[in-house]
């Protein structure tokens, strides 16, 4: 939570829809309308956005010299704290933008790791993101040069702002050689946890427990879901990334058989790398359940790339094609009435449901009853 002394930083966004690059990598309004959201997550006010149209990125300023002056006018002009990038950018480009832009500049995959770090709880969570960000920093420390003494380490950054919740030393005077021996040393760390979530996976298994994996794009509403599903009232945010550390629940099928729902943590579009190696093993839990539930916000401006960006995650995990998903449209509540017949045009297998008023659920919790193992 923003303390009340704690000034909200005011952000200008950027992005690049270059035709050279990636469809994954490009801005588009959406992916900057996701960007807004994800600068509020992390605790700042989004108030100007620039989208740059332009064949290649400047491989200097990566937006080209007129639209970073024309950025630099609407910071001024705005107020703005900080400049945030929807795009990965170079450490040179980053050091050029923050000299020219004169405020500090943070791209999506910081942003997005800035997130995961205020929102890490469990051991083993804190420990995979600083394991992400000291990844990410690595190749930026000659870029960054003084301004690495910015990373503050968790919420005891104050009022340093976002992009500065670093993994944790007060001021990092860290060479490369000592963030190599810590990422060596977190790795090692990680691998010792991995026991402990065999032996409760293990433990379900031994019981004969079924589990259901719910998986879906950030703030599709799936822990909604899950305590709609089983009753329970676990933490539920109107926040991407609410959930960061997988949440095991119980359920009782109508037959008094028990299974597990497992709250799994959300998808977004470009992810950073270091984060979705950190975060294999939180995700490997997918590939030990007897089937997916795949949540989907119904009433988003495009679902199908939201599913699109979740299928590419989850195919990188050995053993998840081979198991039985079923497609959950939420936030039916939300969904005119040419979305829901667009929907049930594309996707006649898929459930429409709301967690919100219980529509559908009924349905959808005998469907999932029904294909679990006996």
């Amino acid at each position: 939570m923003q303390s009340t002394e704690q000034k909200i930083e005011r952000a200008a966004l950027a992005g690049l829809a270059a035709a050279s690059m990636d469809e994954r990598e490009r801005s588009t309004d959406i992916s900057l309308a996701e960007l807004a959201a994800l600068v509020e997550t992390a605790g700042g006010q989004p108030v100007v956005t620039l989208l740059q149209n332009k064949p290649t990125p400047d491989p200097r300023t990566f937006l080209g010299e007129g639209k970073v002056a024309e950025l630099r006018e609407l910071i001024v002009a705005n107020d703005c704290d900080l400049a945030v990038f929807d795009n990965e950018l170079s450490p040179s480009q980053m050091r050029v933008l923050e000299e020219e832009l004169g405020v500090r500049v943070l791209d999506r995959s910081g942003l997005i790791l800035d997130i995961f770090a205020q929102h890490a709880t469990s051991r083993e969570g804190k420990a995979q993101v600083e394991l992400a960000q000291l990844q990410y920093m690595l190749p930026r420390l000659r870029g960054w040069g003084g301004s690495l003494s910015r990373q503050a380490g968790g919420r005891a950054a104050g009022d340093a702002g976002i992009g500065s919740r670093g993994p944790g030393e007060t001021k990092i005077e860290m060479d490369r050689r000592v963030i190599r021996s810590r990422i060596a040393k977190l790795r090692k760390q990680i691998e010792q946890m991995a026991p402990a979530r065999d032996v409760k996976r293990g433990a379900r298994r031994r019981f004969g427990l079924p589990t259901v994996a719910v998986v879906g794009y950030t703030n599709a509403g799936k822990s909604s879901l899950t305590n709609r599903l089983t009753g329970s009232a676990e933490l539920v945010e109107n926040a991407l990334f609410a959930t960061l550390d997988t949440a095991v629940r119980r359920a009782r099928a109508k037959d008094g058989r028990q299974y597990a729902y497992v709250d799994t943590v959300g998808f977004v579009r470009r992810l950073p790398t270091q984060l979705i190696e950190a975060f294999k093993s939180t995700l490997e839990e997918v590939s030990e359940a007897d089937l997916i539930v795949h949540v989907v916000d119904g009433s988003h401006p495009d679902p199908f790339s939201q599913i699109d960006a979740v299928d590419d995650v989850l195919s990188d995990i050995d053993g998840v094609e081979t198991i039985p998903t079923i497609i959950v449209f939420n936030k039916a509540d939300r969904m005119d009435e040419a979305t829901r017949e667009r929907i049930e045009a594309l996707m006649p297998e898929a459930y429409i449901v709301s967690a919100f008023s219980g529509e559908g659920v009924d349905e959808l919790r005998m469907q999932v009853e029904s294909m679990l193992p006996t």
